[in-house]
């Protein structure tokens, strides 16, 4: 993995390296990428993204340039930002999470279109096969709905006497809340549990969402795989630590900044691979040619600073099974 000491050189070279072509009077016509985001335009996504482009010869500022558009949450500008991309006459465009990957594909169906997500690109009608993609699209899954259940069942190996369970998820991405809604209840009846959906499309929302959540009875929460939940991240590991909730969260960030316990797929990788499946494409390939991989690799991170806050104890079984203990 590319550090960031690493990173930062490569952009100050490329800087360089563009300044002394101005400086000569040259004009040097890069091809152009577009990574749309339903998050922030610029994250730790977009610096795996760039270290796969770079490991296929490809460097920002040098021989590429990277437009970035970012709807911070709000799913209705995706697009207006995917339109915009299209304007630009990007080469290829990368997208992140199916809002933002919708509104690429319904912009155009002619520039490639590399994406990162969570659920079947076959059963959102993305592509007709994952070998043999057709049309203008290919990337990456990270199976996210897939690890509802799972998530659950964690939570529930963790605190054993809650008798329900909270879901959070955000209406304004209906087709994820729903298929995680199902998993999360399909759960919920095998194990015996109470499972209560929290909906949540804005701050204030979040805010209101741990209000039933204080009471003694509350149980845990299950935050859903979304990527309004992760620009509103630090609200939401300060809500849990205000009302003591157990969480568990889909994403190591959480975790790392105070949350209990996530698990989910390592989703740095999956954007390193786009990375590489568009400097592929900027070489000539086709996303057709490209089949549609599987991210595989998990993991389980556990804060046990946080677990002992909330008086905790976490099973041994449990650590023993997780990729990461924060202490």
């Amino acid at each position: 993995m590319m550090r960031r000491r690493e990173f930062i050189t490569l952009l100050g070279g490329a800087a360089a390296a563009t300044l002394y072509g101005s400086a000569h009077g040259q004009q040097v016509r890069f091809p152009v990428v577009g990574f749309l985001s339903s998050g922030l335009s610029q994250s730790k996504s977009t610096l795996s993204f760039l270290q796969g482009l770079a490991e296929y010869g490809y460097f920002e500022g040098t021989n590429v340039s990277v437009e970035y558009r970012g709807a911070e949450g709000y799913f209705d500008q995706l697009p207006t930002l995917a339109a915009d991309l299209v304007r630009r006459r990007v080469a290829v465009i990368a997208a992140s999470v199916l809002p933002a990957v919708l509104a690429a594909k319904g912009a155009t169906q002619s520039i490639p279109i590399v994406f990162v997500i969570g659920s079947d690109p076959v059963e959102m009608g993305l592509v007709a096969s994952l070998n043999r993609p057709g049309g203008n699209l290919t990337g990456f899954t990270v199976l996210e709905i897939e690890f509802v259940a799972k998530r659950l069942e964690l939570l529930h190996e963790l605190v054993p006497a809650a008798a329900s369970i909270a879901l959070l998820v955000n209406p304004a991405n209906p087709r994820g809340a729903d298929a995680q809604t199902k998993q999360a209840q399909i759960a919920a009846r095998t194990i015996g549990l109470g499972l209560l959906v929290l909906k949540a499309s804005t701050p204030s929302d979040i805010e209101a969402a741990f209000r039933p959540l204080a009471q003694p009875d509350a149980g845990a929460l299950l935050v859903g795989g979304d990527t309004f939940f992760s620009t509103s991240r630090d609200q939401i590991v300060t809500l849990a630590a205000r009302y003591a909730v157990p969480v568990i969260y889909f994403d190591r960030d959480f975790v790392a900044a105070g949350g209990l316990m996530s698990y989910g797929g390592a989703a740095a990788d999956a954007f390193r691979q786009a990375g590489i499946y568009a400097g592929r494409i900027l070489k000539g390939e086709r996303p057709t040619d490209l089949p549609v991989q599987q991210s595989t690799k998990v993991e389980l991170i556990i804060n046990l600073r946080t677990a002992k806050a909330l008086g905790i104890t976490v099973p041994l079984t449990l650590l023993g099974r997780a990729d990461e203990v924060i202490e």
